[in-house]
């Protein structure tokens, strides 16, 4: 060991050297720390924010006494410029009905045919104004353009095929140009239409979207019917998508934002059932012009008729929906309240309805603007946060079933199916018209089972018997061809599937995804559901004629029952159950960890297995719920999760 001038070793100074630099490492290391706790505490005030803000969009209005609310009704008049006497009455009454939860009965100041109004609405729910009907007219006919834009092809493409040179069942190049044809829309749709809607509702309006997208289908329906090749068909079926798309996002939410809080389910569902009935009318359309036969000059009329019959319901909308009022709470974003309380007056038998509706809309449009400040961008939202990812993975499951399923396969085909199972071409067409009877008809059920039985359990229930039934109609393939046991099966499994379907992957979706996210997301979160349900679609509508050529009947059937057996796993393992929960227990239940609902998943089947099959006494799994992470009450938080940085060191 060596020495330095003051006698020191020299190995002991460069211990003392280094004693400075270490103290200097830790010191970095605790500013590190704190640096990370500050940045987990912001995100953890984010996500209580965030809670919070679905908390106050539950009852905005709960912490509010009478005095306050009947004040806040009168400062809403005066901030307006709404000075009848008759209406700050009603907004000071509609205000205190609207902060108790509808519980008007402790409200004074009611006359009497204002209790019985406001009793109907509980013990009368379909009791409305004409007006508001006339809103639900205009919705179903929308959703029946929808269903006819869907199916007329179904029966038309048998003829136009031919004519247009793609229709050798031994090309693969026909096979893929007839299903491109037959996809256009869908493809238009997934990567243009749906992306519309945002914009076209906010320089148009609920009203204007709905009159334009009707007008665009309507003149597309027309010039389908007057193109004479493949590529002219695919231009002018692309251009309906133009029309489909903005239609089917913007029609229910019409229809929601028209309606009285106890109707707004059963008006979702109603566009499901009404788009059941458009596509039963398209196979009527296809039927009722089989027959027609060509004029001099006009080749292939009957297959045109076809295409161009799905414009008349929409023409019928456009020239009614400006006869009904506007949706009040678009009427609010652009701050045209004196226009939102006139339109909501007439959807309302009593003033005190609309006041207190519009009240309460202009509450909640308020507490959504806040939450639009908070935290990151919204797109970014829906990947990094949690509950939002949960919400995002369940929705696309569902919607990406609800085409994979193998529904509209069968929908746009079938008449093609039936003929090669042995039916001839009008035969074809009729028993194509008797799944959409089934379709339709087996659709009504589901206005109570969703409710009941719960969106969950519909899936897992449904699932494997489309998987069944699917798998039927496949191998039925291989009986005999020309016996009646050839047709009769497939036509069963086919009919089966319907059945099954209806009620389950068929009103589900949009239900399931309508309710799933946030109120604040929720209108990307519905872009992305309908831009992807229209994307996988159009995959369905392109694939299956090559399909079929290159896998035969049993190989294309078999591919989807197969997806089916897969969607019956991906809804146990990742689809929480949403069935009459409220915003505060729905962020409760997607914000928990993804390995808690697949934990919860693989339980439920053995639970299934134990209790129901082999008859044991077991307690059913704990549904997984963040509730104990993140505890709050109606009003307010009562617990937070803290960290603490120096605990991980």
């Amino acid at each position: 060991m060596t020495s330095n001038a003051r006698g020191t070793p020299t190995g002991v100074d460069e211990k003392r050297e280094k004693v400075p630099g270490r103290k200097e490492s830790d010191t970095s290391n605790v500013s590190q720390i704190e640096n990370r706790a500050s940045r987990e505490h912001t995100l953890d005030e984010e996500h209580r924010r965030r809670l919070e803000a679905s908390a106050k969009l539950e009852n905005p209005l709960g912490h509010l006494t009478p005095e306050q609310l009947a004040q806040r009704g009168e400062d809403f008049c005066a901030k307006h410029g709404l000075t009848d006497e008759a209406d700050i009455r009603a907004f000071r009454l509609g205000a205190m009905i609207a902060g108790d939860m509808n519980k008007y009965d402790t409200v004074d100041g009611l006359t009497a045919r204002e209790r019985e109004v406001l009793d109907r609405e509980i013990t009368h729910k379909w009791s409305n104004p004409p007006m508001l009907y006339a809103v639900i007219v205009i919705c179903s006919l929308c959703a029946a353009v929808q269903g006819m834009d869907e199916t007329v092809v179904n029966g038309a493409q048998g003829f136009y095929k031919t004519q247009f040179g793609i229709g050798d069942p031994d090309s693969q190049r026909d096979s893929w140009l007839l299903g491109l044809t037959n996809a256009a829309p869908y493809i238009c749709c997934a990567f243009a239409g749906c992306w519309l809607t945002e914009p076209m509702n906010k320089a148009f309006g609920r009203r204007g979207t709905v009159f334009i997208s009707c007008l665009v289908s309507a003149a597309a329906c027309f010039w389908q019917g007057f193109t004479n090749t493949w590529w002219h068909m695919f231009i002018a079926r692309f251009a309906l998508g133009f029309g489909i798309g903005p239609k089917s996002a913007t029609t229910p939410i019409f229809a929601a934002e028209c309606s009285p809080p106890k109707l707004r389910g059963a008006l979702v569902m109603q566009w499901q059932m009404w788009t059941a009935f458009g596509i039963m009318m398209g196979y009527v359309m296809d039927l009722a012009f089989f027959e027609v036969p060509d004029l001099s000059g006009i080749i292939g009329l009957n297959w045109r008729l076809m295409m161009g019959s799905a414009l008349i319901p929409a023409v019928f909308v456009c020239a009614m929906v400006y006869f009904t009022p506007e949706s009040p709470r678009w009427y609010l974003t652009k701050n045209r309240h004196h226009d939102a309380y006139r339109a909501i007056s007439q959807l309302r038998f009593e003033k005190v309805q609309a006041a207190r509706d519009l009240f309460y809309m202009d509450t909640l449009l308020q507490i959504e603007k806040e939450t639009m400040n908070i935290g990151q961008s919204k797109i970014k939202e829906l990947l990094t946060i949690r509950r939002n990812r949960n919400a995002m993975l369940a929705s696309e499951i569902v919607m990406f079933m609800q085409q994979f399923c193998g529904v509209n396969a069968i929908a746009y085909y079938s008449t093609e199916i039936f003929i090669e199972s042995g039916f001839s071409t009008q035969s074809a067409l009729v028993a194509s018209l008797g799944f959409g009877i089934v379709n339709f008809l087996f659709a009504l059920p589901a206005f109570y089972t969703i409710d009941t039985f719960g969106r969950r359990n519909l899936l897992l229930t449904t699932f494997p018997l489309m998987s069944i039934f699917l798998f039927f109609t496949g191998f039925s393939f291989w009986i005999p061809e020309g016996t009646t046991a050839h047709i009769a099966c497939i036509a069963l499994g086919i009919y089966m599937f319907g059945v099954v379907y209806s009620p389950g992957e068929g009103p589900v979706p949009f239900t399931y995804s309508a309710e799933a996210y946030p109120l604040y997301i929720r209108p990307i979160g519905m872009s992305l559901a309908t831009a992807t349900t229209w994307l996988f679609n159009s995959v369905i509508s392109l694939t299956w004629p090559a399909m079929v050529q290159a896998w035969t009947a049993q190989g294309a059937f078999s591919w989807y029952a197969a997806w089916n057996m897969a969607g019956f796993v991906l809804v146990l393992l990742f689809l929480p159950e949403t069935k009459e929960k409220t915003l505060e227990e729905l962020d409760a239940v997607f914000d928990v960890p993804l390995r808690s609902l697949v934990r919860y998943g693989i339980a439920q089947f053995f639970y299934f297995w134990g209790h129901y099959v082999l008859r044991r006494d077991i307690a059913p799994p704990k549904v997984p719920s963040a509730a104990d992470e993140v505890a709050y009450s109606e009003h307010q938080f009562s617990k937070e999760q803290t960290h603490d940085g120096a605990n991980r060191v």
